[in-house]
């Protein structure tokens, strides 16, 4: 077995000083992943990024990892406020992460990682929480490869005319169910074909796409990678999707749950290697699994609670938490039950795990981080795999994950096993901005109180 390697589609430094020479490329991204999984940085000029940026890199405003959903300056951070002058961040260059941007025009990007001045990790920031976890795993031989399926819903509105309605009323690409049918991915291919090639081009590794349940609803997918690269990549796709979407004047969201329907999930598959490539969940001789594997999925079964805040980072997450929705109510696993939170599947190279929490608004640095943490807590501790659920988990009697964002920042905030994963300033960075999030939803005024309180009471 060999482990996968970096992309040949990418770019190195070389062939993109060559299309800056040949007037191909004129325009260098410099981006990392902010706490709500967004992509943040600066557009450069080629030449200054490989004159003075590739050597010096460049800089970013520390509050961007301190602000909300809106880029409002919020308190409670430790490492950002007013008294202490918001400062800079140097965004570390990462090479290997270097790449055509197809759908723009003669543009690359590279992704950072956050350093202060001194070089020391910004340790909020979510890549350097999943290298941390990715560390650990190494440090006791292990290479994590994960997945991710993300979902979204897509619009014949543009974003502009999207916000202009309030985001109602608006028109999703299909009318009806289209899961799985090729009629209707068929209606929007034009699209679909366009994010498909272009994340091709950007040296990704595209599946294939499907329809889903709810009317607009789709799944691009991407063979796994090494996790870090999948993370990457993902926050690459997340952000992409959206601009190939308003060049065709339409508009996608990821939302975990837009309207009362079937919600947009982010299925996330994760398994552990040797550091020689050698399979460490399946045993080939005895035909099953590992006790590795075993003690892996007890892991992250026993921290399922304590690190929901990362897999549902939103008030809006956990309307996705529904019985006979396909997203999980339970903390339970089951073989190929796609009732449980942590479903189990492939035999061989190809068994893992599939995370069924987490939804479209994930930020995917953080959820593998979390699985991660809790797989090898399951380890460390040699905890017992419980039997699986067979049948309906909705209905067994195993504990219910959190179901608002205020029990799960409970639960991360007072958990032993996150602080000792994680650290105190990450997890009390990660709580401040639930925090955040919780006041903002309690002050808002919505739709349905206006619906039910305006005339009628």
């Amino acid at each position: 077995m060999t482990l996968p390697e970096r992309n040949p589609r990418l770019l190195d430094v070389e062939r993109l000083r060559r299309m800056v020479d040949d007037g191909s490329i004129d325009t260098v991204v410099v981006a990392f992943t902010d706490m709500q999984g967004r992509l943040q940085g600066k557009r450069l000029h080629a030449a200054y990024f490989l004159d003075v940026a590739l050597e010096q890199g460049t800089e970013g405003c520390n509050y961007l990892l301190g602000v909300d959903v809106d880029m409002n300056t919020v308190a409670g951070y430790a490492m950002t406020s007013w008294d202490k002058g918001y400062g800079d961040m140097e965004f570390a260059l990462d090479l290997d992460t270097l790449r055509l941007v197809p759908h723009l025009p003669a543009t690359a990007m590279v992704q950072c990682d956050l350093v202060w001045a001194d070089h020391s990790p910004v340790e909020p920031s979510p890549r350097q929480i999943l290298k941390r976890q990715l560390d650990r795993a190494a440090d006791a031989g292990y290479v994590a490869l994960a997945g991710t399926e993300l979902e979204l819903i897509m619009f014949d509105d543009s974003y502009e005319a999207a916000w202009d309605a309030g985001y109602r009323g608006l028109t999703p690409s299909n009318r009806y169910n289209v899961d799985y049918s090729v009629v209707g991915t068929s209606r929007v291919e034009p699209l679909l074909r366009d994010i498909r090639n272009s994340m091709y081009a950007a040296g990704m590794t595209v599946e294939g796409a499907k329809g889903e349940c709810n009317p607009g609803q789709h799944e691009i997918g991407f063979l796994y990678d090494r996790a870090l690269t999948t993370a990457d990549n993902h926050a690459v796709y997340k952000t992409a999707a959206k601009e190939i979407a308003s060049l065709h004047g339409k508009s996608i969201t990821f939302m975990a749950k837009f309207n009362e329907r079937e919600g947009n999930s982010c299925h996330i598959h994760l398994s552990l290697r040797g550091d020689d490539g050698s399979c460490l969940f399946w045993d080939e001789d005895a035909g099953g699994r590992t006790p590795l594997y075993d003690r892996f999925i007890a892991g992250v079964l026993a921290t399922m609670a304590d690190f929901t805040l990362l897999y549902a980072p939103n008030v809006n997450s956990y309307k996705r938490f529904a019985a006979g929705s396909f997203a999980p109510t339970t903390v339970a696993w089951g073989l190929d039950n796609r009732t449980c939170a942590v479903r189990l599947v492939g035999h061989g190279a190809s068994a893992r795990m599939e995370n069924r929490l987490p939804g479209g608004d994930v930020n995917p640095y953080l959820a593998l981080a979390a699985m991660l943490a809790g797989g090898l807590h399951g380890i460390d501790n040699e905890l017992e795999l419980e039997p699986p659920v067979e049948g309906n988990a909705y209905v067994s009697d195993k504990p219910t994950v959190p179901t608002t964002l205020r029990d799960a920042r409970d639960a991360f905030s007072e958990s032993v096993v996150t602080r000792k994963a994680l650290g105190d300033e990450v997890v009390d960075h990660y709580t401040n901005m639930a925090n955040v999030e919780l006041a903002a939803s309690d002050a808002a005024v919505t739709d349905w109180e206006l619906r039910r309180g305006f005339e009628r009471m």
